[in-house]
């Protein structure tokens, strides 16, 4: 049976359970502007760039028109582009630009599209004068900027069902806000930064530390510590255009110190520890209920916010970020380290303040940027990132292995689906999964850091979030709202669960709202189209110790944080 199709502009577009025409023109690889729509979204139609003409040479707005079989529709005549042109005037006199000092210039996509439709000398003429709100230690909002698009209040709401944020107010006086007389950080917002993502112009930014950064690092008086964290690596390949294979730690090592870095460390080597933390933690508290997974902070604020009843059942373990930012004070105590992090989570900004966090005085990290922060710091240094040479971290203990992790969660690749591409090998940041090429692949579990960066891309799906010893009933989620679902059923007695694992972000840590926007929307998907049959990791230098000898056991007062 044949598949349905339209005709837009000549071609001819198949498809099956479309929503609307935008989505089936999206599909086909044609790019209908628009500043409102996101598939993952209830659809909204008000910015109206997305017209089109149908057959009989009216306008219909793309993201609301019914995709029927046989129907003909232009996207470009001489009708449209006078249509788009007006409305991109009129969102421009209603919007402050100040695109030279603008943080999203250059990725603004009404910026893009006043340049594609030749809009220029239009100013500003009544745009919203409510102050810009920097309460937040993650997302700043600045009114001024804010098109009513919608897509940050649905994100909030939709996708991770906080609702921090909405439109107040009608007609010309329709603003973003959090409530009369409330600022974000009054309210339960997750500092999660989708929001941020979504959002097509500057109205809502992740908040830069970089210039934090560059202060300590041009302090003669300071010694700078970097850690690095795994999906961060994913950014940097998309945001530098390099194979999605490529290994690029030693590269950013290079930058880093470029810089002016003292030392630089990749947080894998304390991800694995958290695991083995939460995984001691979950053994005495399974038989009191469902023990929450405590990972992820935006996660965590959720709970505490939304869900009080439930903090007793957040693991006690630490985060990668936090452990490895209190190894690094245990090897260098003076009072003169500075402590920064390199996150794909923008959350770990409010992380960093809390206060359960601090060990012997001393908060584990004092400054928090994004990849897309540290992207900005390269750029601006000027560095060729692809031509820097590799150079070592400065990690001083062993991945821990042997151990014999009792973790709840596991992965798992299904021998009938995996292809044997290597991928996810190449991706694994830290060796867990072995294999040729052609051949199907084992992931070593007294190795994995459950980062999960090797199921992207993965082209037959054939990696799965399972139960290490086969009988403990355990469910990953990511996507707040998703989890609240989850919650609502283990709570009727719908389901049961004895460990349940959340990522806040509907695509992980990989898609955070530090990271570029291909990490967040894109598939990364992309590959050399070869691969070397064999692959190997750097081994470990013979002189690093294990953590639980150089914590000198102290690692539950060290490594956990209730």
């Amino acid at each position: 049976m044949s598949m349905s199709h339209i005709i837009i502009d000549g071609i001819k577009c198949e498809f099956e359970n479309a929503r609307n025409v935008l989505e089936v023109a999206l599909n086909n690889g044609i790019d209908i502007p628009n500043l409102c729509y996101c598939e993952s979204l209830t659809t909204y139609g008000g910015c109206r760039l997305c017209v089109v003409e149908n057959e009989r040479g009216g306008i219909e707005a793309a993201c609301t028109m019914v995709p029927k079989d046989g129907a003909v529709v232009r996207t470009n005549t001489a009708q449209l582009r006078e249509f788009r042109q007006g409305i991109l005037k009129l969102l421009l006199e209603g919007h402050r630009t100040e695109c030279a000092t603008c943080p999203q210039s250059g990725k603004c996509k009404l910026q893009d599209y006043a340049k594609r439709y030749g809009v220029a000398d239009v100013k500003p003429v009544d745009y919203c004068r409510e102050p810009v709100d920097d309460s937040s230690p993650a997302v700043v909002i600045d009114p001024s900027k804010c098109i009513l698009c919608g897509k940050c209040t649905r994100t909030c709401l939709q996708l991770q069902n906080v609702n921090a944020i909405d439109f107040i107010n009608r007609g010309n006086e329709t603003v973003l806000s959090c409530g009369i007389g409330y600022k974000l950080a009054d309210t339960n917002c997750t500092s999660c930064g989708q929001c941020a993502a979504m959002c097509p112009t500057g109205a809502l930014t992740i908040k830069s530390d970089a210039a934090r950064v560059w202060d300590a690092i041009n302090d003669p008086t300071k010694k700078v510590a970097v850690q690095i964290a795994p999906a961060v690596k994913l950014g940097i390949i998309e945001a530098f255009g390099l194979p999605a294979t490529a290994q690029v730690m030693g590269k950013m090592v290079t930058a880093l110190r470029l810089m002016g870095a003292d030392y630089v460390f990749d947080a894998s080597m304390s991800a694995y520890q958290a695991v083995l933390e939460e995984a001691d933690d979950f053994k005495t508290r399974k038989k009191g209920g469902t023990v929450l997974s405590s990972y992820c902070p935006a996660w965590v604020k959720h709970v505490e916010c939304d869900h009080p009843e439930l903090k007793d059942r957040l693991s006690a373990a630490g985060s990668p970020m936090q452990i490895c930012g209190t190894l690094i004070r245990r090897k260098y105590p003076d009072d003169d380290l500075v402590s920064v992090a390199v996150m794909s989570c923008a959350a770990a900004k409010a992380e960093a303040l809390r206060d359960e966090n601090v060990k012997d005085g001393k908060k584990p990290v004092d400054i928090v940027i994004t990849t897309q922060e540290f992207i900005g710091m390269i750029r601006e240094y000027g560095m060729s990132f692809a031509a820097l040479p590799d150079t070592p971290t400065d990690n001083f203990f062993a991945q821990v292995t042997g151990d014999k992790c009792k973790t709840p969660v596991a992965l798992r690749i299904d021998p009938d689906k995996c292809i044997g591409c290597t991928k996810c090998a190449r991706r694994c940041p830290v060796g867990a999964i072995t294999g040729k090429a052609k051949t199907a692949h084992v992931i070593d579990m007294d190795k994995c850091i459950r980062c999960r960066t090797c199921m992207l891309g993965c082209p037959k799906d054939a990696i799965e979030n399972v139960s290490l010893d086969g009988k403990t009933r355990v469910a990953v989620v990511n996507g707040l709202a998703n989890a609240d679902k989850l919650l609502e059923k283990i709570a009727s007695g719908e389901e049961k669960y004895d460990f349940v694992e959340v990522m806040a972000c509907p695509k992980g840590c990989p898609g955070g709202g530090g990271q570029p926007e291909e990490c967040i929307f894109g598939k990364i998907d992309r590959s050399t189209g070869t691969f070397e049959l064999d692959f190997t990791f750097p081994e470990q230098p013979a002189e690093l110790v294990d953590v639980k000898t150089f914590v000198k056991g102290k690692n539950k007062e060290l490594f956990r944080v209730r």
